[in-house]
């Protein structure tokens, strides 16, 4: 319900803050036009704190570092996983189980080959959703995932009407319970997202290498490449991110009106920037999202951390609708959020030109690595 209609009393006002997004969905019914001429958009700041912006305001938004769902074409999503509580109480291991396999996996982790990815992923222009640049390097990251598969499993575009399609790939498990690990492929300049340059290496170009690396070393494993694990276990790179969640939010609707039952959601998002951290005195460490998550994955995922990798965690928060596994957890599904530390040490040249990889550490990368294969491994055998 992506709008160009009119409401001639506002034309002028970047956003209209609304009761619901009911009541503008009531006066189209009734033929009114609760917009102006230009296109709009119905985002959601809060739970319940719905505005119809335009584009340019979205923009001035993130700009601002206020983060927000687009929930234009998916103001339902969680509606059918509310009447429901079946996903509310998943309960997680006491402590990883799968050392003696996972450990050795470890040592195959390759920074070499997350640099080699991000060189290539960042020298698209920009991975900005709507533009071509977009849809072309969607495209190189599908063959990528389609090679590191190699026969395993089975990938697949999620297809967006705005040419940047998302990507799911699927190793299928024992039973329908499914693992998901996620990262954005996109990347914005938000002074002017379709002409000026977003390399978008740590964001977040770095998220969707690790995660690439973890799945490529994952399939080492006789067990997962002959899909004898518990579980399926999903891959995901998400479109429009910086829209609004609005690739994530696809997805996580169509799997919650198709009834799929998602035990996990970990989003990595900016995984390579540790000068600030370092700079200012702070041990090195994995920052862990504690606002918006599921408290009882989060807290397994601190297991993970302790047991898998060589740095410490710290708990830090970013917000509502920070980043996708927000869409997970709004459709019902617990989800969880890693970032590379604290987040006011986290990357501040992102979403502009100066967001390169010349600024990240890779040794840092392979440590969300080894989080991503611990936990992918962990929860593939876990007897939900």
């Amino acid at each position: 319900m992506r709008a160009s209609i009119a409401l001639t009393a506002l034309t002028t006002a970047s956003a209209l803050t609304i009761p619901s997004w009911q009541a503008a969905v009531n006066q189209l019914a009734s033929g009114q036009n609760p917009l102006g001429n230009a296109e709009r958009y119905l985002i959601e700041l809060a739970p319940g704190e719905t505005r119809w912006v335009t584009e340019e305001y979205k923009w001035q938004l993130r700009r601002e570092g206020k983060n927000f769902f687009d929930i234009t074409e998916t103001p339902n999503l969680g509606s059918v996983m509310a009447a429901s509580s079946k996903h509310s109480s998943v309960k997680y291991p006491s402590k990883p189980a799968y050392n003696s396999s996972i450990t050795p996996l470890l040592s195959h982790l390759n920074k070499t080959h997350m640099s080699d990815h991000l060189r290539t992923f960042t020298n698209f222009h920009t991975r900005y959703y709507r533009s071509d640049y977009g849809r072309q390097s969607s495209e190189w990251l599908l063959s990528e995932v389609e090679k590191t598969l190699h026969g395993t499993g089975f990938a697949r575009p999620f297809k967006h009407p705005w040419g940047q399609n998302s990507i799911i790939a699927t190793l299928p498990g024992k039973t329908n319970h499914t693992v998901v690990i996620g990262a954005h492929q996109d990347s914005i300049n938000l002074f002017l997202p379709s002409i000026l340059a977003a390399p978008g290496a740590d964001d977040d170009g770095s998220g969707t290498v690790t995660i690439l690396e973890a799945l490529r070393v994952l399939l080492l494993d006789d067990k997962i490449r002959a899909g004898k694990q518990e579980n399926t276990i999903e891959f995901q790179w998400y479109s429009a991110e910086e829209g609004g969640l609005l690739g994530s939010q696809a997805i996580f609707s169509a799997y919650e009106k198709e009834g799929r039952d998602v035990k996990a959601m970990l989003q990595q998002d900016m995984t390579g920037y540790t000068h600030a951290t370092i700079e200012a005195g702070e041990p090195e460490s994995v920052g862990v999202i504690t606002d918006f998550v599921s408290p009882a994955l989060t807290d397994f995922i601190k297991l993970i951390v302790d047991t898998y990798c060589e740095i410490p965690y710290v708990e830090t928060k970013c917000g509502y609708a920070c980043s996708d596994h927000a869409s997970a957890s709004k459709a019902g599904y617990p989800s969880a959020f890693v970032i590379e530390s604290d987040f006011k040490y986290s990357d501040k040249k992102i979403h502009t030109t100066e967001d390169k990889m010349e600024f990240l550490d890779f040794d840092h990368m392979l440590q969300h690595g080894r989080l991503t294969l611990g936990l992918a491994y962990e929860l593939a055998f876990a007897k939900f």
